[in-house]
């Protein structure tokens, strides 16, 4: 039985403050969401954040711990609120139209996915399954690290359409290589921004701040840096190393890609915690 996620560990003597989370790379739907699912496999695949598991893959070599979900985002969203569902998804639902919300009933593409509406059961089996756990085990690692380090750096890795597609604000426009998204630098301090600009640029990939995505739940939700926690979401452009249309990587481009992965999470390693907003920090 495939797990719901995924935890890999850095050994201690190499440990960082650094948290890669990545909730949208999974495929996989349990029997028992399949049941209520009409979707086509291939838009399960076309929205997912195909092979980012794999590009992070080497991650805990460089210190950070990993965080992975195996299961599809059309069972539940992980980079939603919990509350962020609608009538025509979830039964008693609000009132709000999310058709993509923390339960999915149209795919980016206009495909349905829902046979039916879920009932408030049903919701509650898959936050039980996947959401819950997954939320409380990247809490604990957050503070697992700011115990240990004073402070928490959570990289939230996702991958985009290399251009908007039907369903986004920006149908038919070209998007940059690497997208980081703070919210407004609003969710992580300078030093870590900055860093993450720094290894962009100097591989060479165009960077664009917070657009198309400024960042989803996990971002805003758990990015505080008065706290010590410094969230920053990174989209990649999904031309950078596969081919979107036929679903598999290509080389060199995944290679290049994954290198550019590694050095961020060394990067974001290599900050110097004590220039961070950190109140742990100022109070030892």
């Amino acid at each position: 039985m495939i797990p719901p996620f995924r935890i890999d560990v850095p050994d201690p003597a190499i440990e960082t403050a650094v948290i890669v989370e990545v909730p949208h790379a999974g495929i996989h739907v349990d029997a028992a969401s399949l049941a209520h699912m009409i979707a086509p496999a291939r838009a399960i695949g076309r929205d997912a954040d195909l092979f980012v598991d794999l590009l992070f893959e080497g991650a805990a070599q460089s210190g950070a711990s990993v965080l992975a979900a195996n299961i599809s985002r059309y069972v539940v969203d992980l980079n939603r609120g919990p509350l962020e569902y609608d009538g025509l998804s979830v039964d008693r639902g609000g009132p709000q139209n999310l058709p993509r919300g923390l339960i999915w009933r149209i795919g980016t593409e206009g495909d349905p996915i829902l046979a039916k509406r879920l009932t408030q059961a049903e919701l509650d089996r898959r936050l039980d399954y996947l959401y819950r756990p997954y939320h409380a085990a990247l809490s604990e690692l957050i503070d697992q690290k700011r115990r240990k380090f004073g402070a928490a750096i959570v990289l939230c890795a996702h991958s985009m359409p290399s251009q908007g597609r039907r369903g986004h604000v920006d149908v038919g426009v070209g998007r940059a290589d690497v997208v980081p998204g703070t919210r407004g630098r609003t969710s992580a301090a300078a030093p870590v921004i900055d860093a993450v600009d720094e290894v962009a640029q100097s591989l060479d990939f165009s960077v664009k701040h917070d657009d198309p995505y400024k960042g989803g739940f996990s971002t805003g939700h758990y990015g505080r840096p008065k706290e010590g926690v410094h969230a920053i979401q990174i989209e990649l452009a999904r031309r950078l190393y596969m081919d979107e249309d036929a679903l598999h990587t290509v080389a060199p481009g995944f290679e290049r890609t994954k290198a550019l992965c590694q050095a961020l999470v060394a990067r974001l390693g290599q900050v110097n915690l004590e220039k961070l907003s950190n109140p742990l920090l100022s109070e030892s």
